[in-house]
């Protein structure tokens, strides 16, 4: 069987599956010891930028998990670098911007003809997948074209994406042109990364919960959505997730994607049925169960199931990604339970 006739790739078609595929975002991360191995002779930057290294922290973390798909390890922010705004990340502060975008020269100067620089994540992908050969699928992902802006724009993290929106509602053409060029970047990005063997591409759009919904369809949905329309010319379907996003999720379903990635803060089926039960669906363990007693995280996770009801296009993940301090153990439990459940609910059905 290929990779793309897999479990997980079936699921994001809302294709009808024997077991109920698992995989984790942030899955290569700080909780595994091996990881941290890794980072301490490289930086975060490093281990991107070298194809080797990032094939070996995301092989290494499937391996270790028995998860059915693996997630190339990449930064959210690597295409900022390539348009001209580069980024460093402060120690415990995350990511920082120095020059910020803010009117619309500041726009004008961005570039869009470099996303071939970035194809260290693709040759990175290219590896995986020649690991991997047909037992695995692989996802490639880029950031969406609202949280990229907004880092762009605030510089770093926010609170309440002030500059963002007074970009948004004082400069909308400044603002559509920005996101213009986003997608422009992040489409061949990741476009790239299914040539290399990428089965799927998850679009993250981390801030995307500070918005109104109507906000949302005017300022973000119609660009967002043209990035979705370039990426499903590979062929590939595509898993858009954001967080803190119940109130968006019917605006999101409009942007065409075959999966959206559902966070903790709102119950599985509630999701799934605003979206009208359409398309298939990815979550949504809140990640913090994951440092529970293992009774509490099975009777989590069996709830989290039990609202996907069997429905062909459910796709087991956490709400966000793995926490550092995350035990281990848990996780890889946690996986085979998700297996070892609806292999079982799956077998009673029959």
């Amino acid at each position: 069987m290929s990779a793309s006739q897999s479990s997980f790739v079936r699921a994001c078609k809302a294709l009808p599956v024997e077991v109920t595929p698992v995989w984790f975002m942030r899955q290569a991360g700080r909780y595994m010891a091996e990881y941290r191995t890794v980072r301490k002779k490289h930086s975060l930057i490093e281990i991107c930028k070298k194809p080797e290294l990032a094939a070996e922290v995301t092989v290494t973390a499937v391996e270790a998990l028995g998860v059915d798909a693996a997630i190339i390890f990449a930064d959210l922010l690597l295409p900022l670098e390539v348009m001209g705004i580069p980024f460093h990340f402060a120690a415990g502060e995350g990511p920082k911007i120095d020059k910020t975008v803010s009117t619309s020269a500041d726009v004008d100067k961005l570039r869009i003809d470099r996303a071939g620089d970035l194809g260290y994540v693709a040759q990175a992908v290219r590896l995986v997948s020649r690991h991997f050969g047909s037992r695995l699928p692989v996802i490639g992902f880029c950031g969406a074209p609202f949280t990229l802006a907004s880092y762009m724009v605030e510089g770093g993290a926010s609170r309440n994406y002030i500059q963002t929106k007074k970009m948004m509602y004082n400069s909308p053409a400044a603002w559509d042109e920005l996101m213009r060029k986003l997608v422009a970047v992040t489409s061949e990005y990741a476009s790239e990364q299914v040539r290399a063997g990428a089965d799927a591409v998850q679009v993250f759009d981390s801030w995307v919960g500070c918005l109104n919904p109507e906000d949302y369809r005017r300022y973000v949905l119609p660009r967002t959505a043209e990035l979705v329309k370039k990426l499903q010319q590979t062929g590939a379907p595509i898993i858009y997730f954001g967080t803190d996003m119940a109130a968006l999720l019917p605006a999101m379903k409009e942007t065409g994607a075959e999966v959206i990635g559902v966070d903790w803060r709102i119950s599985l089926d509630d999701a799934w049925r605003s979206m009208g039960f359409k398309g298939a669906v990815q979550g949504n363990l809140d990640p913090v169960v994951l440092f529970a007693d293992w009774k509490e995280i099975r009777v989590r996770a069996e709830d989290v199931l039990r609202r996907a009801n069997g429905r062909a296009g459910h796709i087991f993940n956490l709400g966000h990604g793995i926490l550092p301090e995350t035990p281990v153990e848990n996780v890889k439990a946690l996986a085979a339970f998700v297996h070892e459940y609806s292999t079982r609910t799956s077998a009673a059905s029959r």
